[in-house]
C-alpha cells in the first residue's frame, strides 16, 4: 500500500472560505485530494471576519482558546477553530480578530506581515498542542515562507517536529512580503538565530518573507514545470533568482501544474447553466452562446465568433499587448468580445473606451461575478490569455474542457497545458504565440480566426482540448511522489 504522510499546510486563502484567484483553488483541492487518498492532513488558515462559520461547521478547538503570542512589542491572543471544507477535509481556522477581522484577506496596512507571521506561527503551536506530528509541512507563498526557518530555528528541539520536512510552493513570485528590518523583532527568532537571516537584505533595511522559504525549505516547488525554470532567470526571477539558482542546482527546485476542480468546472454538469453539454452535443454550446449574447447586448451569429476573458486586470496578464492589437483586429475581422474583470484604472479604461467604440461588438464588466464567468467560459469560442508571465494559470484549463478555444502566450503553465494547434497533423489545442509584442498578440487572434473560418479543423481542436484531463487526481499524485522522495 502507498505510504500515508501526516501534513500541515499554511495558505493564507482556502476556496471555499476564502479566496482571490489560484491560491485559494490550490490550498482548498489539494487538501481535499489529500483528504480523499487517505492522508492525515490539517490545512490551517486565518479565520477571516467574512468567513460564514456555521457553513463551514466550524467549531472551537478543546484546549486551543485564547492562546498568548508575543510578536514584538505586542501580545495577541488567538484561538483555534475546526471547519470542514466539502468532502469533510478537515481546516483549522486561526481566529485573531485584532489581525483577520478587517473585512479582506489582504489589505496595505503597516502590520500586513505580523498577521501571517501569526499565522505561521499559531499553525505550529496548535500541531504542538494538538499533538500532532507532521512528516510534512507545506507552506505557501510568502505569507507563510518562514514556517521552515521556524522549524529549523524556534522549534528545532521540538520532539513532534523531528521528523518534519518542509515544503515551499510559490504560486506568484511577484508577492515577496517586504517589511522593514527595523521590523524583525515581530519573527519571534531567539538572538542566536538572527545571522540566518539573508543578510544582504537585512543591511539594506528590509526583510524578504518569500527569500526565506527558498533559503531554508527543504524542496520548493511552483505551480507549472516550465514556470519552475523560468524563475531562475534574471527575467522572471523578480530578484530572487539567484537564490533559486542555487536550490536548483541541486534539484530542490521542481513544478507541478495546478489541478482543475471538473466538479465545479464542467460544462456536463455546470451549476451556473441552464443547458448542458459534452464534445457530442456542441450545437448546446452555440445555443448558450446565443443567450449570453443577447444578455450583453452582441451580435450572436455563429458567422461571428465570441472571444471570452476573465481576469485581473494587472500587468502580469500582457493587457498591453490588447491595446494595438485588438482594435485592428476588430476593425478588420467579425469578432465579438465579453470581457470581465477588475484592476488597474488604465486597463479598465481601455476596456471601457473599447466597448462604447464597438457598441454591440464588446461587452465588459467590472469586478468579479461566479455565474458570469462560468457563462463566459461556456458560451465563448475562443478565450484570450496573452501573460506577460503566468506561474500556472486555470482558465485555459477550464476553456479546454468547455470546448473554448485558449489563446495563450508561450509562458509558465499556458506553455505546458496548451499545444498549439497543427492544420497538417490535426494535433494541438490552442493558439499559441511567443513574443511578448501587440503584433504577436495580432497574429494569434487571426490565425484563430482563420481556423474559425475552417469548421473541421475548428472542431477538432475543441475536441482535443475537450480530452485534456488536468483533474486533481492527476496533480495530486505528483505532490504525493514528492513527498515521497524527500521522506524517502
Amino acid at each position: 500500500m502507498p505510504e500515508k504522510f501526516a501534513i500541515c499546510l499554511l495558505a493564507s486563502e482556502v476556496e471555499p472560505l476564502s479566496k482571490t484567484g489560484g491560491l485559494g483553488d490550490v490550498a482548498g483541492a489539494l487538501t481535499r485530494y489529500l483528504h480523499g487518498a487517505g492522508h492525515d492532513v490539517r490545512m490551517f488558515t486565518p479565520a477571516y471576519d467574512f468567513i460564514d462559520l456555521a457553513a463551514c461547521s466550524a467549531e472551537p478547538v478543546a484546549r486551543l482558546g485564547q492562546i498568548p503570542l508575543p510578536m514584538g512589542d505586542r501580545t495577541y491572543l488567538f484561538s483555534v477553530l475546526r471547519a470542514l471544507l466539502p468532502q469533510g477535509a478537515p481546516a483549522y481556522l486561526i481566529h485573531c480578530p485584532a489581525l483577520f477581522a478587517r473585512g479582506a484577506i489582504y489589505t496595505s496596512d503597516p502590520d500586513e506581515h505580523v498577521r501571517f507571521l501569526l499565522l505561521t506561527r499559531a499553525a505550529l503551536i496548535a500541531c504542538q498542542r494538538l499533538g500532532f506530528a507532521p512528516q510534512i509541512v507545506h507552506c505557501n507563498d510568502w505569507h507563510t515562507a518562514f514556517a521552515p526557518l521556524y522549524l529549523r530555528t524556534i522549534y528545532a528541539d521540538e520532539p513532534l517536529f523531528r521528523r518534519a520536512l518542509s515544503v515551499l510552493t510559490i504560486h506568484n513570485i511577484g508577492y515577496q512580503g517586504i517589511f522593514p528590518a527595523t521590523q524583525v523583532a515581530n519573527l519571534g527568532l531567539p538572538p542566536a538565530a538572527q545571522p540566518l537571516l539573508y543578510q544582504p537584505d537585512f543591511a539594506a533595511g528590509r526583510i524578504n518573507a518569500l527569500r526565506h522559504g527558498i533559503l531554508y525549505a527543504d524542496t520548493i516547488t511552483t505551480v507549472s514545470p516550465t514556470h519552475a525554470r523560468e524563475i531562475c532567470s534574471d527575467e522572471y526571477g523578480m530578484g530572487l533568482q539567484d537564490s533559486l539558482r542555487a536550490r536548483a542546482a541541486r534539484g530542490e527546485v521542481s513544478g507541478i501544474l495546478n489541478g482543475v476542480d471538473y466538479a465545479e468546472w464542467d460544462p456536463r454538469r455546470d451549476r451556473y447553466l441552464p443547458l448542458h453539454y459534452d464534445a457530442d452535443s456542441l450545437a448546446v454550446k452555440a445555443q448558450l452562446k446565443r443567450r449570453l449574447c443577447a444578455r450583453r447586448g452582441l451580435e450572436g451569429s455563429a458567422d461571428v465568433p465570441l472571444a471570452g476573458m476573465v481576469s485581473r486586470l494587472a500587468v502580469q496578464k500582457g493587457i498591453e499587448l490588447l491595446f494595438d492589437a485588438l482594435p485592428r483586429v476588430l476593425e478588420d475581422r467579425p469578432l465579438s468580445l465579453v470581457v470581465l474583470g477588475s484592476g488597474e484604472p488604465r486597463y479598465e479604461q481601455f476596456f471601457s473606451a473599447l466597448e462604447q467604440r464597438f457598441a454591440g461588438r464588446v461587452s465588459f464588466q467590472s469586478g468579479y461575478d461566479d455565474e458570469l464567468a462560468h457563462w463566459i467560459e461556456a458560451a465563448s469560442d475562443m478565450f484570450l490569455m496573452p501573460s506577460r508571465y503566468e506561474p500556472c494559470g486555470l482558465n485555459q484549463m477550464y476553456s479546454l474542457r468547455y470546448g473554448t478555444v485558449p489563446i495563450v502566450r508561450r509562458t509558465g503553465g499556458l506553455a505546458d497545458s496548451v499545444e498549439h494547434y497543427d492544420a497538417a497533423s490535426g494535433r494541438g489545442t490552442g493558439v499559441v504565440f511567443n513574443d511578448f509584442e501587440a503584433g504577436a498578440l495580432e497574429w494569434a487572434l487571426n490565425t484563430a480566426l482563420d481556423l474559425y473560418a475552417l469548421p473541421a479543423h475548428w472542431r477538432r481542436m475543441i475536441r482535443n482540448g475537450m480530452q485534456c484531463d488536468f483533474s486533481w487526481q492527476h496533480q495530486g499524485e505528483q505532490y504525493v511522489a514528492l513527498y515521497a522522495r524527500l521522506t524517502a
